[in-house]
This record gives C-alpha cells, structure tokens and sequence, in this order.
C-alpha cells in the first residue's frame, strides 16, 4: 500500500467524521455554500492531520505517555504514515496540512475563526 491508498482510506474515515462536524455545523448556522466548502476543505486537513500525527505517536510515544495500547499497527504490519513516509516527513506532512487548514479560515470573523485555528495548532502539536 502506498501513501495515495492510505491517505484515501484516512480521508474517507478520520477526516469524513471531522468533515460531517464541520459541515453540519456551518450548514445549520446558516453558512453561504462558498463557507461551507472552505470549512469542508478545513475539516478534511484536520481529520487528516489527526490521523498522521497518531500515527506518529504510535509509535514515538510509549503506551504509559500515550495512555492506551500503542505500536499495534506496527505489530500487525499495517500501513502508517511513518512506515511509508518516515517519522520526519510525516510531522512535515502534518504541518503542511495544518497551513492548508488555516487558509482556508483566511477571511472569516477572525474572533469566530480563532478555535478552529487553535484547534489545527493543537492537532499537529499534540503529544496525546
């Protein structure tokens, strides 16, 4: 398997269950068809994003610092994104999502804006 068919896999999973949130919310309050695309485009950056950061904290992370059972896709030999990409190109993939993420927050209400934002920095930058 390669990074196409994994990143396939994670956008139709991870980044879907992000991107359903995402879209419900904007749709229902009220969100101009031109918003709800841009928080789409966000949300699949983010679930994305979550899924290769997890990945790399499976293992460079122990079990105890991670607090649940860890390095069991390298026990079963499951693509991962540090297994193709490395542990380096990884966080650099997940840093280039997180970028992508934020412009697409590029002109909204910065003060409405401001959570989504943290949240991507929290996603790339978390240790959990």
């Amino acid at each position: 398997m390669g990074v196409e068919q994994l990143e396939y896999i994670h956008l139709h999973k991870t980044a879907a269950s992000v991107e359903a949130s995402a879209v419900a919310g904007a749709v229902l309050g009220g969100g101009r068809e031109e918003e709800i695309d841009r928080l789409r485009r966000y949300s699949r950056c983010a679930g994305l994003m979550f899924q290769v950061v997890d990945d790399v904290l499976d293992v460079t992370k122990s079990c105890a610092e991670l607090g649940k059972t860890c390095g069991k896709d390298l026990v079963a030999g499951k693509a991962t994104y540090p297994k193709l990409m490395g542990v380096e190109k990884s966080m650099e993939y997940a840093e280039k999502l997180k970028e992508e993420a934020q412009e697409q927050l590029v002109g909204f209400d910065q003060e409405k804006a401001a959570p989504l934002i943290a949240l991507a920095n929290y996603i790339v930058q978390r240790q959990k």
